[in-house]
């Protein structure tokens, strides 16, 4: 018997929040200690499982307890944890924003045991769904993010341009509509699996070797699409995104757009496109219509606002227009491409979100026009905005920058014209992250923000880690894209096959 890795690294944040529950809530540094300690214990696990990984047999790999364990027979059911090239990325990915998001709170004094509780169980949540190979638990995971990004963006958010339990509603119903899609399309996915095979197996596996009508597909793509494509913040499914952003606290705020819209883009690759490829030919070109929509009209609306958070919400949904349509390229360079871009703009946003939390918490604004000069008072906390932002604009050298070319790549040599209005939204970005930088950071010294203090001890783990991931990954990008390429190949080669036999 395999030792459970996986569910261990599950289980480490769920452990760390249940020692919580028995702390005295009067001691918020002890409760956040044991939070730092779960997270870091996870991040260390994924780490291991990582660089463990044999990238030269690919597939499935650290299965626990060595094979499938049956928990709902008649559903065919199974805790089935595992990980390839695709889902590794995403689990070192949750627990790198998951361990420093802990230390982007380090401030919070308002109900700080209950805060790490709800971030904890919202880590695992979302850890979860990368690590399930069997369809029925990824949805299990799924659904338990929802609830404490509720509570905490109505407890602990803050917006003013709308109220943060406007922000919480907005972001829970569109997660919750967005579900609703997923789940019919689901469930309509595995009762006509039954009746095709007649076996009962949730697992993405065995989903993946049903041969499915092209007809079904189609419909049963479309609805996937919506479930997910919400998710990933997908045009015109994104209008929760910037609000949602704006109104959550800071960890929240990092995970969600660091982690919790890659389920989205995960999700369409794993499930969508895998199992129901025909369904993935028929909508591919209306994906990267949609996918070009999104990065031209978030850049639009990134560069009309002067709220800091609204303009990195914004980006984030431009961004993920730049994913969409890597994955609708349905080449091998496109979604590598997708999935790097991923993990990439995860890094990057949740940089982004915790230099502007520390920003909020020392000025009490994050309306630009009342901010400038910062940087002469809080240079490494300019150093880790400008990191951001850089990044943010795809400067080479940075881990954002291969990503993005290689999606354009594809897509030129697939959609031509639409790759082409894609890439101009590059200098959007780059107008409205240079601007946001030159008023917030730069200009001459305002005495009214002389009294407020750099990054120092906790608050600079995000910068660090974050900061180095950047810089590592611009420059060795083959520890990401080796690793995407060795999950992504054999689930193209399957597709392929299935496509070539449906007379593509």
């Amino acid at each position: 018997m395999t030792f459970p890795i996986l569910t261990t690294t599950l289980l480490a944040p769920i452990l760390a929040a249940l020692i919580i529950v028995f702390l005295p809530k009067e001691n918020d540094k002890l409760c956040k200690s044991v939070a730092a300690v779960g997270t870091g214990i996870a991040l260390a696990l994924s780490l291991y499982v990582y660089f463990g990984y044999d990238q030269s047999v690919g597939g499935l790999q650290w299965v626990d307890f060595g094979q499938p364990v049956p928990w709902i027979k008649d559903l065919g059911v199974t805790w089935y944890m595992a990980v390839d090239g695709l889902s590794l990325p995403m689990l070192l990915l949750t627990n790198l924003i998951g361990f420093t998001a802990v230390f982007a709170s380090w401030n919070v004094t308002h109900r700080a045991k209950e805060l790490m509780i709800l971030l904890l169980v919202l880590i695992a949540g979302v850890m979860g769904t990368f690590i399930a190979q069997d369809l029925f638990i990824f949805l299990l995971f799924y659904e338990i993010v929802v609830i404490p990004i509720y509570i905490m963006v109505v407890i602990w958010g803050s917006s003013k341009r709308v109220t943060k339990e406007y922000a919480g509603m907005k972001l829970t119903i569109y997660l919750l509509m967005g579900s609703a899609f997923l789940l019919a399309g689901v469930i309509a996915l595995f009762v006509n699996s039954v009746n095709i095979t007649g076996i009962a197996d949730m697992s993405f596996e065995g989903l993946a070797q049903v041969a499915f009508p092209e007809q079904l597909q189609i419909y049963l793509f479309a609805l996937l699409l919506i479930g997910f494509g919400s998710l990933l913040s997908m045009w015109p499914f994104h209008s929760w995104s910037p609000d949602g952003y704006a109104g959550a606290p800071t960890a929240v705020s990092m995970i969600h757009a660091g982690i919790l819209k890659k389920i989205g883009g995960y999700g369409l690759i794993r499930l969508a496109i895998v199992v129901l490829p025909l369904g993935a030919r028929f909508w591919a070109p209306y994906m990267a219509v949609l996918g070009v929509i999104g990065v031209a009209y978030a850049a639009m609306g990134a560069l009309a606002q002067k709220d800091l958070k609204y303009v990195v919400g914004y980006s984030s949904v431009s961004h993920m227009g730049y994913v969409l349509l890597g994955l609708a390229s349905l080449g091998i360079i496109g979604i590598n491409g997708a999935v790097a871009a991923m993990f990439a703009h995860g890094v990057m946003a949740a940089l982004f979100f915790s230099m502007i939390g520390f920003i909020y918490e020392r000025t009490h604004t994050r309306w630009i026009p009342d901010m400038g000069g910062l940087a002469h008072y809080t240079p490494k906390l300019a150093v880790g905005f400008m990191m951001a932002g850089m990044a943010s604009l795809g400067l080479p050298g940075l881990i954002t920058f291969i990503p993005e070319f290689t999606i354009f790549v594809e897509t030129f040599k697939v959609f031509g014209l639409l790759a082409v209005i894609g890439i101009a939204g590059i200098i959007i970005t780059a107008l409205y992250v240079l601007r946001a930088a030159a008023n917030t950071l730069f200009g001459p010294a305002r005495p009214e923000f002389s009294h407020i203090k750099d990054l120092k001890g906790p608050e600079m783990v995000p910068l660090i880690v974050l900061g180095t991931v950047l810089v590592v990954g611009g420059i060795l990008p083959s520890l990401l894209f080796d690793m995407i390429d060795s999950g992504v190949a054999p689930l193209l080669a399957h597709i392929n096959d299935v496509l070539q036999i449906g007379g593509r």
